[in-house]
């Protein structure tokens, strides 16, 4: 059984469960909707044209939610005036559960429940299942949400003693070791041999270059003779 119904200038073919999104209605989420400007009737190869609507019949339904559509862009434009105009529009939209639809002769009802989860809620929950995350339904008590809270702070303290206990192990100084302690004599040692060395290591050069030193004089003394020789010739 179906039935064509006029709301908001507009005209909308529905059955009994449907969910139908019109303009925006006066309610409140769960309030009962009726729709009295029932066009037609239709069951089966029976169909009953109003004139202009069907006298006694009424279809019922469930109002879901109040809520705002799809954006749309509004663009306006003057050529050759260098007018530009871009805006936007939402319509308010009312969600609505079709309960039952009601003839002079014939009737029938939607025996389903009744969800009012809003499609904000629904899009929130596919997004968070398709990414993966937990899903925090907004519906459930807080008091869950301050039991973690509270075993966070209760967790914090134990964290902070822990992190304490470490630093404390990293300050407390290494233990000395006894190689440490027999670096300084092999330096002082070495320090000690450099010097005799060097000063024995003097004397011997001192007496050589000595040595060396008288062997050129008798060369520098040979020149008179020389000249003496030349001026007994002469």
């Amino acid at each position: 059984m179906y039935a064509v119904i006029k709301t908001g200038g507009k005209q909308y073919r529905v059955k009994a469960g449907d969910l139908l999104v019109i303009e925006k209605l006066g309610g409140e989420p769960g309030s009962t909707v009726t729709f009295d400007e029932v066009l037609m009737l239709g069951d089966g190869a029976g169909v009953t044209i109003g004139a202009p609507t069907v006298a006694g019949a009424v279809v019922e339904g469930a109002l879901i939610e109040t809520r705002k559509g799809e954006k749309i862009k509004v663009f306006k434009k003057i050529r050759r005036q260098g007018y530009r105009r871009t805006g936007g529009h939402r319509q308010q939209q009312t969600v609505v559960r079709v309960t039952a639809i009601n003839g002079v002769d014939i009737s029938e009802k939607w025996d389903g429940e009744i969800d009012l989860t809003p499609k904000s809620v629904l899009n929130a929950r596919a997004r968070a299942l398709k990414d993966g995350a937990e899903w925090n339904d907004p519906t459930k008590p807080a008091k869950a949400q301050v039991s973690k809270g509270v075993a966070k702070k209760a967790a914090a303290p134990e964290a902070e003693a822990a992190d304490a206990s470490v630093a404390v192990v990293a300050e407390a100084p290494a233990p000395k070791t006894p190689a440490a302690k027999a670096a300084p004599k092999a330096k002082a040692e070495a320090a000690e041999a450099a010097p005799a060395a060097k000063a024995k290591a003097a004397p011997k050069a001192k007496a050589e270059t000595a040595e060396a030193a008288p062997a050129k004089a008798p060369a520098k003394k040979a020149a008179p003779k020389a000249k003496a020789a030349k001026s007994d010739d002469a």
